[in-house]
């Protein structure tokens, strides 16, 4: 171990992404002292995250909710398109925000608009330190959890791993991890168009994997597209005039002529889970405790219902990093995080399966949400359960 003297700190974050920015900002107004360890990087790669009700409500806490309102599109309907080519195929399900009293299901906003934002609010807290060095090493000592990289070290009560898929704090904690790869890449960008998009998002489930577009400020929206890799790396290899008009046959030219009018990206698909949330004064957030594919905009929601959990888990502890707290805040997440990740790979799984039980079940499905409002009603509260708000 090493014998330098490290700064005192109740509780570090490891990782500053939006997941982690969020955290810092939500735990330093309870009145502790915390770091946050990390580069922040805001590529512009044409990904964008639909922040749904609990966590618009949750970033309204924190003080952002104005910056957020200026940057991003309300999703006021969602549509769901059977594009599968199935026996069982069935007409589209639209959900309306309004049917369950809210004016909008979410807000869609650019990744690194997010994280800017977040990053701006936290350099002006005058109680949160922001490190941006790597950590090289996270030691356990008597009394906490030693910190230590490129020109720092701290001592902390409590370590919160935010850092990612390849978590150093998951590691460190000794939590075990299930990993795995779906044989599909997403395809990211961001397109002008000529109709408006009326606040509609709308997922076409194709053989391949769903297909959505996402509204933007504008006559913008944001693409998600689930392909096999060696069609993603067809498509990928197209000049944007020519990925553009590829992009609106899928969409079934839904919004009309398209254009190319930011970055585009392409991202392997895969999905990871563990056996629990928090071990040794340490806890995990965001995708270093859960990563499934971009599929009903759970995933950056999740991390921050893992954020609210937290800091209700946190609530009056003298000791941030105390087994009960660490308990709490486990058996908060395991429910929730598990039913999410299942749910998202089981729809998943089905279509890129062309086994006749798979589509009939799907199928079905989504004929008795079109047909029973109470369920289809049930279903779009489900959705946003878990809200990231008290």
């Amino acid at each position: 171990m090493s014998t330098h003297t490290a700064d005192p700190v109740d509780i570090a974050i490891v990782g500053a992404g939006a997941v982690g920015l969020a955290a810092a900002l939500a735990l330093s107004r309870e009145g502790r002292s915390v770091a946050l360890l990390g580069p922040v990087a805001t590529p512009r790669d044409g990904r964008t995250v639909a922040l749904l009700d609990g966590s618009w409500r949750l970033l309204a806490e924190l003080g952002v909710q104005d910056a957020l309102l200026a940057k991003s599109a309300p999703l006021s309907l969602m549509r769901l398109v059977d594009d599968s080519g199935s026996l069982f195929r069935q007409p589209p399900v639209e959900f309306r925000a309004s049917e369950i009293g809210l004016e909008a299901f979410g807000w869609n906003i650019e990744n690194a608009d997010l994280t800017t934002i977040l990053a701006d609010k936290v350099g002006k807290l005058p109680g949160l330190r922001m490190i941006p060095g790597f950590v090289r090493a996270i030691e356990p000592e008597a009394d906490g959890i030693r910190l230590s990289g490129d020109g720092f070290a701290l001592q902390a009560r409590l370590v919160i791993g935010a850092d990612g898929r390849n978590s150093q704090v998951r590691a460190a904690a000794g939590i075990e991890s299930r990993d795995w790869r779906y044989p599909q890449v997403a395809l990211t960008g961001i397109f002008e168009h000529r109709r408006d998009h009326r606040e509609a998002s709308t997922e076409f489930h194709t053989r391949q994997g769903p297909c959505t577009l996402v509204p933007l400020p504008g006559r913008r929206s944001s693409l998600v597209w689930l392909l096999e890799p060696s069609e993603a790396e067809n498509i990928t290899a197209l000049d944007d005039a020519a990925f553009a008009l590829r992009v609106e046959r899928q969409v079934q030219s839904l919004l009309g002529a398209m254009t190319v009018s930011g970055p585009r990206g392409k991202v392997p698909m895969g999905g990871l889970s563990v056996d629990r949330f928090g071990a040794d004064r340490m806890t995990l957030i965001g995708e270093a405790a859960h990563v499934f594919p971009p599929i009903g905009a759970q995933g950056l929601n999740l991390g921050l219902r893992d954020v609210a959990a937290l800091r209700d888990a946190l609530e009056g502890a003298s000791d941030p990093g105390s087994e009960a707290v660490i308990a709490a805040y486990d058996a908060a997440r395991q429910t929730d995080v598990r039913l999410r990740t299942g749910a998202v790979d089981a729809l998943n799984r089905t279509l890129l399966t062309d086994l006749l039980p798979a589509d009939l079940m799907r199928g079905a499905g989504l004929l008795a949400l079109s047909q029973i409002g109470p369920l289809r009603r049930f279903v779009m509260r489900q959705g946003l359960a878990g809200g990231a708000g008290r």
